[in-house]
């Protein structure tokens, strides 16, 4: 029960474990805090927190445009302030809060969120919401906190900031957060409204971060399309010495690096001939050694931040970045075994050397055998001690790096003992010792020889043709020859054999081996001399790991120095959107995740083609979040105001739209594909443009042209090249996902080029599997084909017809001219394509595999199911998993005949009765309890559809509104709506009885259905 006896200050923290921690340290002073659902309470605080943002900013209703919103006559989009929208999953929290800041006996507010931009928005949005159409008018001190400690937290509270100490920061945070809404929804609306200007529907989303992002992976797709290998040579010797022989590579003591080719190194020959000659004048010598051996040292690398922990696990285990935060997220919240994850510090507070000194001591008590030696072996040695490199409150800003908290964790998975490990590992590494390596340079250099100058090659760089015929010049060859022993482990014993084996992994004079030793003066020989010819490669695609430093390090691509400073700690992105941005990306259909290499696709490509043509690069670039930081930073030390930074950001939103309206020419210029395949209709060159593949006749040049062409992007999605060459060439391709209707849906389809009788040319159509070729009475042939299975109606053989799977005896061949089946399953279900695998299961076992893409027809959401033989209602029919959360226990008595029709019932319906059964405490309570309005246990309940009706939906009775969503589940499992015209429904064998005529309109249905109900 809350007293109301003193005024209260409500801290508001921005996570539930932060306020929790407030609670401990604050209970010694402030007294013992009564715990609530979503609070806690003293006699002078009540300390509760948001879950992350609460509140996201949108334009104000009178400027939020709901129709049209993708046409340039409505854009741009400035309002002059913006409202506030709660986010949906997280409402319950901020109405608790909010109801918290409006209390009477609360005269003051703590904002204890993070100590950052973010968190400094997260609590303003709050205040402002709380306080509706008015401010909240409560008085606001600012908690600054860069360490959990108690003691940390009740120094904070001693010297809370003031509001307008805070005022830079706020006005920063708003800034950005608009800026970003400004930049993504007009650059978005306008893109895609100059991408739609002829027709149908192509999202193009741009974002000052996911923009840049996307900028990076495709400059360097493209530097690998336009590399060229070159052939180079290396010449690989093994020198035979007193004591055993060891191995070293040819290089140029004189090389010097070119600025111009960055391929040319000290160790390539360029000519095969030239390292033939080397190797053979080397065959056989004798030859002198110099050798220059130092001691050094490695520390180990840094405490994790989210980016290098998702790097890290990204090159170890192959884990993406979002299922990276998703396990550290677990382990966090779940198992409480590591502290916040979504940090971009690398560092621990000053303070925080006995926590980790406990820490350490957990470790060495704990169970697991393979870290708990080396936890024991840091406190012996007394290892953790204070250090900048790791304690510096200077590098730790909203929070500090992720390490394993003081409780061990029980019952994790595979993945979480994995990233548990990783991050366990690096934290006592980062107190152990230095690695000590012993490193060797070892130059062996064959004595100059006498060669006649006409056979005697330059040394590189040089003129050919020195010296006159007859003359002799000197030529001596130097090989190199790089050891590397490791003498102590230090912190590499934490990591074992893995670490031994980076430490000798060298191979051919690399570094690594550990050398025989040469005696001083003592001369070697060349035992074996061989070139071995190799290639230069591109520059290798982004990986997860390598896509996430490049984001983190986007500031060093940027020339300006202030701005470069200004991203110095910010880069693209933050930690916690980092994975999202990419995902964004990857949903977006801008890159493909294969393997472990990120790939752009066309869609990419043309984007990055139409910003550069519109002159608004600027969206591609880290420039622009480098300005964007410089000012922010200006703002937040009160050097630049709020007013004058948005006027900027609106300014330059006008701009980029402006651009893309007014753009007036035919195309956009870029660097665009020559198909290999030849155009359908003429048999000449089809080129690509940026709207279009177009013939431009056997000449290339376009004045034959046939006229033949079809858009680059059908229905929103964008064609890969290699896909086109493939859909010229077969005239057929799919069916292919990603397609987005007019009213922005998504949906799958096949594609097909057709002769148009009107045109005299090829187009290019939509192939949805309706049949209606099918079905023209012509006999069918199936000897050339393997049949998938049995009949599951008759048990003759199924086959692939037009775009279904059919019995052969549903249509008419030479055995049997009448058909006597009706079986037939579509090749496309609901946007899932049903494979032959698939449906050959089903007609096998009675259920294909659990398929992953169907996609509702009422809902537009995807859903998973099972494909499955429904034989009562004699059709293919879906089948859901069972769910992971068990039904409540219900009634005896009331649950036992339900529980009897639930085991017949498919499991869709056997879900649905377990949810109705009454629960045991109402049937104790009252024998009058009611029953669920629509239960199916209930005799009689709806209307008794006729036979004809029932052999598409069933016979049981039926609520007229579920009569029309059986007959659509039936109508889009069958492919039944017309090609052409998607308002009409094609009757098969079963609805002709029930439409009485080939072809209905969806209009006619509910006309047609009341008939056949009584």
């Amino acid at each position: 029960m809350k007293s109301e006896a003193f005024n209260k200050t409500l801290v508001i923290a921005e996570k539930p474990s932060v306020a929790q921690d407030i609670v401990r340290a604050l209970t010694p002073t402030a007294g013992k805090f009564d715990k609530h659902d979503e609070y806690f309470e003293s006699d002078s605080y009540i300390v509760s927190s948001a879950v992350g943002h609460l509140l996201e900013i949108q334009a104000p209703e009178e400027f939020d445009v709901k129709r049209g919103k993708w046409s340039f006559a409505h854009l741009p989009v400035i309002p002059p302030h913006f409202d506030l929208k709660p986010v949906e999953k997280t409402k319950t929290r901020l109405n608790a809060v909010v109801r918290l800041a409006k209390r009477k006996d609360v005269t003051e507010l703590i904002n204890a969120c993070d100590a950052g931009r973010e968190g400094e928005l997260i609590f303003r949005l709050i205040e402002q919401y709380a306080g509706g159409a008015k401010p909240l008018g409560k008085p606001v001190r600012r908690l600054w906190l860069q360490s959990m400690t108690p003691q940390a937290i009740r120094d904070g509270f001693a010297q809370l900031r003031s509001e307008k100490q805070m005022q830079g920061l706020a006005d920063a945070a708003r800034s950005r957060s608009e800026a970003d809404w400004l930049v993504g929804i007009n650059g978005t609306r306008a893109m895609t409204a100059f991408n739609s200007r002829d027709g149908g529907f192509f999202l193009t989303t741009v974002g000052r971060v996911q923009t840049p992002t996307l900028s990076v992976v495709v400059e360097r797709e493209e530097q690998i399309r336009k590399f060229i290998s070159r052939d180079y040579w290396e010449v690989h010797a093994s020198f035979g010495a007193e004591a055993g022989e060891y191995p070293a590579k040819w290089f140029n003591p004189a090389h010097k690096r070119d600025v111009d080719d960055a391929e040319k190194r000290a160790d390539r020959v360029w000519s095969q001939r030239e390292a033939q000659a080397i190797a053979d004048a080397v065959r056989g010598k004798a030859a002198s050694v110099t050798e220059e051996s130092k001691p050094t040292t490695q520390a180990s690398p840094l405490l994790f931040d989210l980016t290098s922990l998702q790097r890290e696990a990204n090159g170890k285990f192959g884990f993406s970045a979002k299922t990276t935060l998703s396990i550290a997220q677990s382990l966090y919240e779940r198992h409480k075994a590591l502290t916040y994850p979504r940090t971009d510090s690398r560092a621990l507070p000053e303070d925080y050397v006995p926590v980790v000194k406990q820490t350490f001591e957990m470790l060495a008590e704990s169970g697991m055998k393979h870290l708990a030696p080396h936890a024991a072996t840091a406190l012996k040695g007394n290892y953790v001690k204070p250090s900048k490199r790791i304690f510096d409150n200077a590098k730790v800003s909203d929070h500090f790096a992720i390490i394993p908290t003081l409780q061990a964790p029980h019952g994790l998975s595979e993945a979480e003992q994995k990233l548990y490990d990783l991050v366990v590992r690096r934290f006592m590494a980062v107190f152990f010792p230095s690695a000590e390596y012993l490193v060797t340079t070892r130059i062996t250099t064959v004595a100059p020889t006498l060669v006649a100058a006409r056979t005697a090659l330059p040394p590189e760089g040089a003129a050919p043709g020195l010296g006159r015929p007859g003359a002799a010049a000197a030529v001596g060859h130097s090989f190199k020859t790089e050891g590397k022993v490791l003498v102590r482990p230090g912190w590499l014993a934490i990591y074992g054999k893995e670490a031994a084996e980076e430490v000798a992994d060298a191979k051919d004079g690399d570094k690594g081996q550990s050398l025989v030793p040469v005696k001083p003066g003592e001369m070697v020989r060349a035992e074996t001399v061989e070139p071995r010819g190799l290639k230069t490669r591109p520059p290798a695609r982004y990986s997860e790991a390598t896509l996430l430093g490049a984001m983190e390090g986007a500031g060093k691509l940027v020339d300006d120095d202030e701005l470069r400073e200004a991203m110095q700690e910010k880069g693209l992105g933050t930690p916690a959107t980092r994975a999202a941005i990419i995902e964004g990306l990857i949903n977006e259909k801008y890159m493909l995740r294969e393997g472990r290499e990120m790939i752009p696709t066309a869609k990419a490509f043309q984007l990055m083609t139409l910003l550069r043509g519109l002159g608004v690069e600027e969206l591609s670039k880290a420039e622009l979040t480098g300005e964007w930081e410089y000012k922010l930073a200006q703002m937040e030390h009160g050097k630049l105001s709020r007013e004058s930074f948005m006027a900027e950001i609106a300014a330059m939103t006008e701009r980029m739209v402006k651009k893309a309206k007014e753009y007036d020419r035919d195309t956009i210029p870029g660097d665009y594909a020559t198909l290999q395949a030849p155009c359908p209709n003429c048999g000449g060159v089809v080129k690509e443009n940026y709207r279009r593949y177009t013939c431009t006749g056997k000449s290339g040049t376009g004045t034959d042209a046939c006229g033949f062409s079809f858009g680059k992007t059908p229905a929103g999605r964008t064609f890969e090249v290699a896909e086109v060459e493939q859909f010229l060439r077969d005239r057929k391709i799919g069916p292919l996902e990603g397609f987005r209707s007019k009213a922005g849906w998504p949906f799958t389809a096949e594609m097909v080029l057709k002769f148009d009788e009107e045109t005299k040319n090829f187009k290019l159509e939509f192939d949805f599997g309706d049949d209606k070729n099918a079905e023209t009475g012509e006999l069918v042939d199936f000897s050339g084909q393997t049949s998938l299975g049995p009949c599951p109606k008759c048990g003759s053989a199924v086959f692939e017809h037009g775009k279904s799977y059919v019995c052969e005896k549903s249509v008419p061949t030479a055995a049997q001219a009448t058909p006597t089946c009706d079986f037939k399953s579509g090749q496309i279900i609901l946007q899932q394509p049903v494979v032959r695998e698939q449906m050959s299961k089903l007609l096998q076992s009675g259920k294909t595999d659990l398929l992953d893409k169907f996609v509702s027809m009422r809902t537009r959401r995807a859903f998973k199911a099972f494909l499955a033989w429904d034989k009562e209602a004699g059709k293919v029919n879906f089948e859901f998993a069972p769910s992971k959360f068990p039904p409540r226990k219900t009634a005896a008595k009331t649950a036992a005949p339900e529980a009897a029709a639930a085991k017949a019932a498919p499991a869709k319906t056997a879900r649905k009765v377990a949810a109705k059964a009454p629960a045991k405490k109402a049937v104790t309570k009252s024998p009058a309890a009611k029953t669920p309005r629509k239960s199916a246990a209930k005799p009689g309940a709806g209307l008794t559809p006729s036979a004809a009706l029932a052999a598409v939906i069933g016979a049981e009775p039926v609520a007229r509104t579920q009569v029309i969503k059986k007959l659509w589940d039936y109508i889009k499992a069958n492919g039944l709506q017309d090609a052409q015209n998607k308002r009409a429904i094609n009757a098969d064998a079963k609805l002709q009885p029930v439409f009485g005529k080939d072809q209905v309109t969806m209009f006619e249905l509910a006309g047609i259905v009341g008939k056949h109900l009584s």
